[in-house]
């Protein structure tokens, strides 16, 4: 796929140029790095790149990358901003994405399909269409709903815990009346969470954070003096005493994802899996134990490195681990101080909790240059 053999025949499309992706929201110094430095037509695009791609419904912005790059994530080196389309960041079902020459390198343009409109003196009526996600959204919209993080257990301590049921309960479910003790602020809803796992740094021992899991929801009806009155509307399971009772965070989830990889290295390891799976693969999340003091955002992507295997020298027997394998991709979703939340986007073979994370060694070269 080099210039020489399709470069003709993509400069006809090159007034055509638009932003894929949301190219307009990645303004920072590794995008200028990356387009500055650009792919060469061998260098980053898959070698069974289609000339154009009509999106359909059900596709993501990350599965149309991979569609073309070998790293979905090296997006800002090959997609262009063409002013003159409105909302770039939104691509629909009928949209046409194509390659072409930009300047001797490969670019990727967008055609607007079935529902274009032109701009004319009369007013139209234009069919809602929707836009397609940027990854598979409702992989992570259900854990985050049902996850929280707490960086500092202490806070725990000043924080409404529930002390009684009706009729003496320990335990109560749907439409039940609870009482906690402590104050809640708001007037809404609130949810009970019960202390999940603690994430410790694998190196230092420090405490990264404790995992708050959801198990259910409640009406605030009044509070008196300390007392809290509530009413369960739902329960993913029976709430106990002692659960403890926050209100509902206003957390609208992040649609506009922009895959990329992070500025400055980052360096470290997969700590867990919600659900305690040995084996993880594409689209289950991950805790990550790096956070936002280490750069991290979301829309980071690392590499994760499988860990090599142990084995015995055959004339010491001492043991030796092998050298590790690039095998996956992990972008970070819901960045904390010391920690993060990851959706696996590629997995070449198992991954595995104390498998290593790494910047994309690649991207870090071109940011450096």
């Amino acid at each position: 796929m080099k210039q020489t053999r399709r470069g003709k025949a993509w400069r006809r499309w090159l007034g055509g140029a638009a932003t894929v992706l949301g190219m307009a929201m990645a303004v920072g110094p590794f995008a200028g790095a990356a387009l500055a430095q650009g792919l060469s037509w061998d260098d980053g695009l898959r070698g069974d790149a289609p000339e154009r791609y009509t999106v359909v419904r059900g596709d993501t912005l990350w599965d149309i990358s991979g569609r073309f790059l070998r790293h979905p994530w090296q997006w800002p080196e090959v997609w262009q901003v063409n002013p003159q389309i409105r909302n770039p960041h939104l691509i629909y079902p009928g949209d046409v994405i194509y390659l072409y020459d930009c300047n001797g390198r490969p670019c990727l343009g967008l055609e607007r399909g079935q529902g274009q409109v032109r701009l004319s003196p009369e007013m139209r009526t234009i069919p809602h269409r929707e836009a397609i996600e940027p990854i598979p959204l409702e992989a992570i919209r259900h854990f985050l709903r049902d996850h929280r993080i707490v960086d500092d257990p202490e806070s725990l301590e000043e924080l409404a815990y529930v002390v009684g049921g009706d009729d003496r309960r320990l335990m109560s479910g749907l439409g039940d009346r609870l009482y906690a003790r402590g104050e809640v602020e708001g007037s809404g809803r609130v949810g009970f969470y019960r202390v999940g796992d603690r994430f410790l740094d694998p190196a230092t021992g420090e405490l990264l954070g404790l995992e708050l899991e959801s198990v259910g929801q409640a009406r605030r009806e009044r509070q008196e003096d300390d007392i809290v009155v509530l009413e369960v509307t739902s329960s993913r399971q029976e709430v106990r005493n002692d659960d403890i009772v926050l209100p509902l965070e206003v957390r609208d989830l992040v649609t506009e994802f922009i895959p990329r990889a992070p500025e400055r290295e980052v360096e470290g390891t997969i700590l867990a899996v919600p659900g305690g799976v040995q084996f993880i693969g594409r689209l289950q999340v991950v805790a990550l134990d790096r956070g936002r003091r280490d750069g991290l955002e979301a829309g980071h992507v690392l590499m994760v490195e499988q860990r090599g295997e142990l084995v015995s020298d055959p004339r010491t027997g001492e043991s030796l681990r092998l050298p590790g394998e690039d095998a996956g991709l992990v972008m970070v979703f819901q960045p904390y101080e010391k920690m993060s939340y990851g959706l696996v986007m590629k997995a070449s073979r198992s991954l595995a909790v104390g498998d290593r994370i790494h910047t994309p060694q690649r991207a870090l070269g071109a940011a450096l240059r």
